[in-house]
């Protein structure tokens, strides 16, 4: 070798070792600074952080906010932190949807004060004699039944909320009334209530013209019989037989609906690579930031699902900012509309801020403040070649009880990166009987736990941001996980919910193959309505039913499919 030759090889070699030692080692997220972000994602004021509302974009500016201060470069829409698409979230009522009292005096009710129509009723105008049906219910095994004896075809059904007292286990929900009185030929039921539900909590359809009045409007409706509800429903409890009976009250129902779309929006960050060789190359971060708002009236905070995740990507950042750039390029992605079907994170995977075919990997943290005993799971690690041992290499510094899954498929926003061909990593602390409850509260939440799986995660980044660079795996789809309704080693269903918000019924998102649900001939959007004896109103009420089951038991469910309402058998699985 010349001299010359020597020369510049030392220099470039010198040059490498300066560029190498502009970057700090990384201070990984420590408890309090996790728990604090928890803390401000679930403050009174985000209000449950649901997509498209108030609450949701205060989290999102509060997510902006700490990026910018980071000092990472915007990734999202012109120049922002913001990537924004449209959300679809439902019906508003729409002009000349009206409740009136038929007759003289005529009366007209006030939409949104005295009564409001159901978010699935179907839209037109119906009119007819008002029947008293006592509390709407049909329940055959304890002998009662609200319609015996009374002509409700091409009529108004009117039924007071809830069930008559002296049938204690009797629950019936909003979905079984509307099916009983459609049963029966009404043109339309009315439940008179002591609040007025929103459009989304009662957006599953029985095809039946519906809405809720209040008591004191269902009294206006009935003046010219002389009843009021509340001198009907002391008759009722007195009795204890059903008192159903025409009124001669005439009303005329006119529903228009318009749809309501908003806009809502991932927010991303980015920490360009220092390797012009590997810079163009990305690792992404992410979790979804959104929660349910409110459902059934009460605000979900939701701060393992997901104020965990998007605090433990908040400390990462802050950490891999500080530290200096890896030799790849690093996303932070925090996603929108998770919650109702993934949504943030497909509208990121169709506009990456990095190719897809130049992601080297997708980490996604959801629901990971909860830890117990040190029990950490790691999904997807069969997705990329070298995963599973750079996991357990990341980990082996931590005193985890470490699960590592082979399967990357799971109800997460991780799922639609490996649809695209993007290796995948799914971080995870377990279920708990607060998921989607108004009990997920930061109170709850493990700072110590969260800072563990971050350091995992921080040296897992750590290697893909620099020399590993795994290798897509096509795999096919697993045995079930987590969301997919039965508790380990009990009876199985095979379905997990499609999270819309709906306070009756449980929408179905997805169906797993071969699975009791599958065989039953269950689809993806079906509402589940009841199981055996027991009404379904929220994912925790299927989980305390099969709680109660054994593998090999047989229940009859009563669902909906578009709007019509079906029965069937079905035989329960062991849980794999």
């Amino acid at each position: 070798m010349t001299r010359r030759a020597l020369l510049l090889a030392l220099g470039v070699l010198l040059l490498s070792s300066v560029a190498a030692t502009t970057r700090s080692a990384t201070s990984p997220p420590v408890a309090d600074e996790l728990l604090a972000h928890v803390g401000a994602l679930t403050a009174p004021e985000m209000e449950g952080r649901a997509s498209g509302t108030a609450g949701g974009e205060r989290a999102g500016r509060y997510l902006a906010d700490r990026l910018a201060a980071m000092g990472l470069r915007p990734g999202g829409d012109a120049g922002s932190f913001v990537q924004s698409f449209t959300l679809s979230t439902g019906v508003v009522v729409g002009p000349g949807t009206a409740l009136e009292r038929l007759g003289v005096p005529g009366r007209t009710l006030e939409v949104g004060r005295e009564w409001t129509p159901h978010g699935g009723s179907p839209g037109g105008e119906v009119s007819g004699e008002v029947v008293f049906v006592g509390y709407g219910v049909v329940a055959a095994d304890q002998g009662y039944d609200d319609y015996a004896g009374a002509d409700v075809r091409g009529k108004i059904a009117l039924a007071l909320d809830g069930a008559p007292a002296h049938l204690l286990d009797l629950r019936p929900s909003r979905l079984e009334k509307l099916i009983a009185a459609r049963r029966h030929g009404a043109s339309a039921l009315l439940i008179a209530g002591d609040s007025l539900p929103s459009l989304g909590a009662t957006a599953a359809s029985v095809r039946l013209v519906s809405a809720t009045v209040t008591r004191a409007a269902a009294d206006l409706l009935l003046e010219p019989s002389a009843k009021t509800t509340a001198q009907l429903g002391r008759a009722l409890a007195d009795s204890r037989l059903p008192a159903s009976f025409a009124t001669g009250v005439g009303v005329r129902i006119r529903v228009n609906f318009e749809r309501e779309d908003r806009r809502t929006g991932n927010i991303i960050g980015i920490l360009p690579g220092a390797d012009p060789a590997r810079a163009t190359e990305a690792v992404v971060l992410g979790a979804h930031y959104d929660h349910l708002g409110r459902a059934g009236g009460l605000v979900h905070p939701g701060a393992d699902d997901n104020a965990s995740g998007t605090a433990v990507v908040l400390g990462l950042a802050r950490a891999f900012a500080a530290a200096g750039a890896t030799p790849r390029t690093l996303v932070f992605a925090l996603f929108a509309g998770e919650e109702v079907g993934l949504l943030g994170s497909t509208h990121y995977a169709r506009h990456p801020a990095v190719p897809m075919e130049r992601t080297v990997a997708m980490l996604n943290f959801d629901m990971v403040g909860r830890m117990r005993e040190r029990r950490l799971h790691v999904g997807g690690v069969e997705s990329g070649t070298g995963l599973r041992a750079l996991v357990r290499e990341a980990a082996a510094g931590e005193p985890l009880d470490l699960t590592l899954d082979d399967t990357p498929f799971a109800p997460s926003d991780h799922t639609p990166f490996y649809a695209a061909g993007a290796p995948v990593l799914f971080f995870f602390t377990g279920e708990h009987d607060d998921y989607h409850t108004p009990r997920d509260t930061a109170d709850k939440i493990n700072g110590h736990g969260m800072a563990e799986v971050a350091r995992v995660a921080m040296r897992v980044v750590e290697r893909l941001g620099g020399e590993a660079r795994p290798t897509y795996v096509k795999l096919s789809p697993p045995p079930p996980s987590r969301h997919f309704s039965g508790a380990a080693g009990g009876a199985f269903l095979g379905i997990s919910p499609d999270n819309r918000g709906e306070s009756d019924g449980l929408r179905l998102g997805s169906v797993l193959p071969g699975t009791a649900a599958a065989r039953a001939g269950f689809q993806n959007g079906d509402v589940v309505v009841r199981l055996g004896d027991q009404p379904i109103n929220a994912f925790e009420d299927l989980r305390r039913v099969l709680a109660q089951k054994r593998p090999g038991d047989a229940m009859t469910v009563v669902y909906l499919r578009d709007g019509e309402d079906h029965v069937t058998s079905v035989t329960l699985d062991a849980r794999p």
